[in-house]
């Protein structure tokens, strides 16, 4: 499972011409999903995300969690995470999840974040989507687990 996580100050999902969803100061995290992945990695990525100290304190040092500043998140899947391109110039996508079991794992990361207390919004799965957003820092971070 892989995680890039943008702190912004502010993020929308558009999907054909119309905004789906949006947050304020938080993160936007574009989550990929490997075939072999389950939910042991979706718990351990979701407790990673919510204590990572990546916003500033008052002194403007990371030393503040999401859950601190009591942010949000949106999360959009994103199986383009996987792309192999060592061979060639055509992306090779042999080790993103099947579509049923990654839906099944984002819709599980969704509900293990609301049930953790953190405010979620979310893309349309296997929706053409376009994402805006104001990358506050910038800070992007990538994890893998």
């Amino acid at each position: 499972m892989k995680a890039v996580i943008q702190r912004v100050t502010q993020v929308s999902v558009e999907i054909s011409g119309e905004i789906f969803s949006q947050i304020e100061k938080g993160l936007l995290v574009l989550l990929g999903v490997a075939y072999d992945d389950n939910k042991e990695k979706v718990s351990w990525l979701v407790e990673k995300i919510i204590n990572l100290r990546i916003f500033s304190d008052k002194d403007g040092k990371m030393n503040l969690s999401l859950k601190d500043i009591k942010g949000s998140i949106l999360v959009v899947s994103q199986f383009t995470l996987y792309a192999d391109t060592r061979k060639g110039n055509r992306p090779s996508f042999i080790q993103a999840s099947p579509p049923k079991l990654a839906e099944f794992l984002y819709n599980h990361f969704v509900d293990e974040l609301k049930r953790q207390g953190i405010p979620v919004a979310t893309g349309r799965f296997g929706a053409g989507m376009q994402v805006s957003l104001v990358n506050d820092g910038p800070v992007t971070i990538i994890l893998e687990k």
